[in-house]
C-alpha cells in the first residue's frame, strides 16, 4: 500500500492462475476417465483372431455376449427404477407432512432420519440378511431396491421438506378454496412446482442405488447380480482388463444421461437448496 491506496491484483495473473487451477483439476478428473475408455478399445488378453494391444470393439461384443454381464445391467436398471419410484412414492407425503404439520417431536422425527442415513451399511448387514432370507428376497431385485430405499428415504424427505416449506401455505389454502383435495392438489399443483427438488433427491438415489456395493454383495449370493458387482467378478488370475474397462465404461452412461437429462432440476434445486 502506497500513499493510502491498496494496490489491486493483477488482473491478468489472477486470470492464468485461475485457468492453471482449472486445467490442473479438469487433468486429475479427465486423465483415469481418458485411460479408461482407450482401454475398452484395446484387446488386453491374447486371442487366436485379435493381436494383443490391437485396437478392437471385442470388449464390448463380449458384454453383449456373456449372459452374466447383460443380466447384470438389466439388474441394476431394474433396482434403480424401483429404487428411486418407492423412495419418491414414500418420501414426497412424508416431507408434505414435517412441512405443513406440526406435532411434537417433529423435528426430532426428521433428525433421527438423517442420523439414520448416515449409519455405515456394513452395520445393519447381518440383520437385512436374516431379515429378507425370512421373505424370501436374497437374489431378488425388489430385495436390493427395498434395502436401497432405507438410506434414499431419509435424504429424500430431508431434502424434499425444504423445497416444500420454501412453498408459501398460502397456495395449499387457495388451491383448496378453489375446491382442490389434498390428493389432487399434491399431485397437480404441489409437484410441478418443486420439480427441481424431485430432480435432485431422484439425482442422489440414483447415485447411491447405482453404485452401492455393501448390500448388492450380500443380498446377490447367486444371482440377482448388479453391474457393480459384475464387475467385480471380472478380476481374477487372468484378469481381462479390455473388459473391465469396457464395463466401467458401460456403466457410466446411464449416470452421464441421468445427468444430463435433470441437469436444469439440478441447477434450480441447489440454487433453492441453498
Amino acid at each position: 500500500m502506497s500513499g493510502g491506496v491498496m494496490r489491486q491484483p493483477d488482473g491478468l495473473g489472477s486470470t492464468l492462475f485461475r485457468l492453471l487451477v482449472i486445467l490442473a483439476l479438469a487433468v486429475f478428473i479427465l486423465l483415469p476417465l481418458a485411460q479408461t475408455i482407450m482401454l475398452s478399445f484395446i484387446s488386453t488378453i491374447p486371442r487366436h483372431d485379435i493381436v494383443k494391444g490391437s485396437f478392437s470393439l471385442i470388449n464390448y461384443e463380449n458384454i453383449f455376449s456373456t449372459p452374466a454381464l447383460t443380466a447384470s445391467i438389466v439388474n441394476s436398471g431394474l433396482y434403480v427404477l424401483m429404487n428411486v419410484s418407492l423412495t419418491l412414492v414414500v418420501a414426497l407425503p412424508g416431507a408434505y407432512a414435517l412441512s405443513r404439520y406440526r406435532f411434537v417431536g417433529d423435528r426430532h422425527v426428521l433428525f433421527l432420519l438423517l442420523a439414520f442415513r448416515i449409519t455405515p451399511p456394513v452395520v445393519l448387514s447381518l440383520p437385512v440378511f436374516i431379515l429378507f432370507a425370512k421373505f424370501n428376497l436374497v437374489n431378488s431385485p425388489v430385495g436390493i431396491a427395498l434395502v436401497h430405499c432405507l438410506f434414499n428415504i431419509p435424504i429424500a424427505v430431508w431434502i424434499l421438506e425444504s423445497f416444500i416449506s420454501a412453498v408459501p401455505r398460502e397456495f395449499d389454502e387457495t388451491a383448496f378454496l378453489d375446491g382442490y383435495n389434498l390428493p389432487r392438489f399434491f399431485v397437480t399443483k404441489l409437484v410441478p412446482i418443486i420439480a427441481p427438488g424431485i430432480g435432485v433427491a431422484a439425482f442422489f438415489c440414483f447415485v447411491f442405488s447405482w453404485v452401492e456395493v455393501v448390500f448388492a454383495r450380500i443380498l446377490t449370493v447367486t444371482g440377482g447380480k448388479p453391474i457393480t458387482m459384475a464387475i467385480n467378478a471380472l478380476f481374477g488370475f487372468r484378469t481381462d482388463i479390455g473388459l473391465v474397462m469396457a464395463m466401467t465404461v458401460f456403466s457410466l452412461i446411464p449416470g452421464v444421461a441421468m445427468i444430463y437429462f435433470v441437469r436444469n432440476h439440478l441447477a434450480k434445486g441447489f440454487v433453492i437448496r441453498t
